[in-house]
């Protein structure tokens, strides 16, 4: 399926809701976190698909700010598999020349954590064959009045006018600067929602569904997404008549 792939209509950036972990741990009669911990295979295959085809970001919905409401239990278990994950994965981060990046509200997240994913991003920095960024206690309406927020200051201290405020702006204050929107958004499990994720930045993004719960989600899945994505036609607005112009 990887052949039939036109390399020249391939996505910059895919980002990727995550889902269905619970329910296929439920299906294999275990708890969770199981489903958790089994998901990290997806990760790592999905990654390495994306480095393959020269993909230059990916972003992945790992914790949103929603999540916080699980169970505590469940919670601490997660925490513990994205610090054993960053440990045991950034040799292979290195290896494929992946910079690491993190964004949602970080500080909300375990001192453990905080410090793993410093230590993966700055010992990544350097790394430029792709831009891995993972969605930790974030949420899209957090990061838009995380922004408004900060743009409101600006005013407050004289920085910008009123009058200055454009989408460049709005932009440059998103946890997202300087990472170009998705074109394509990969959602598992089947759920037809975009679950508060990327809200400013999938406004032309091209939604790939499937019912593949994600820990069984693997590089075929990714080129069947990347299939029905070259075979759109993405207009932003216009007629075809315009586009194919």
């Amino acid at each position: 399926m990887r052949e039939k792939l036109d390399p020249n209509n391939l996505p910059r950036h895919i980002a990727v809701i995550m889902d269905g972990n619970g329910r296929w741990a439920k299906k294999q009669g275990a708890k969770r976190i199981f489903g958790h911990k089994s998901a990290i295979k997806s990760v790592k295959e999905i990654t390495e698909g994306c480095v393959e085809l020269g993909i230059e970001y990916l972003t992945l919905y790992t914790f949103s700010t929603e999540n916080w409401k699980r169970p505590k239990l469940e919670i601490d278990g997660l925490m513990r598999i994205l610090v054993s994950s960053l440990r045991k994965e950034l040799d292979t981060l290195q290896k494929n020349e992946v910079n690491f990046s993190a964004i949602g509200d970080l500080q909300n997240l375990p001192k453990v954590c905080q410090k793993e994913l410093r230590e993966a991003m700055e010992s990544t920095r350097n790394n430029t064959k792709m831009q891995l960024t993972l969605a930790l206690s974030y949420s899209g309406r957090w990061e838009l009045l995380k922004a408004v927020r900060q743009i409101a200051m600006d005013v407050q201290l004289g920085k910008i006018a009123v009058s200055d405020i454009d989408e460049h702006i709005l932009v440059a204050n998103l946890e997202t600067s300087g990472i170009p929107d998705p074109e394509l958004l990969i959602r598992t499990s089947g759920e037809m929602r975009i679950s508060n994720f990327l809200l400013w930045q999938i406004a032309y993004t091209e939604l790939f569904i499937t019912d593949v719960l994600w820990p069984d989600f693997r590089k075929e899945h990714l080129y069947q997404a990347l299939m029905a994505y070259q075979s759109r036609e993405r207009r932003f607005g216009k007629i075809s008549e315009q586009v194919n112009s």
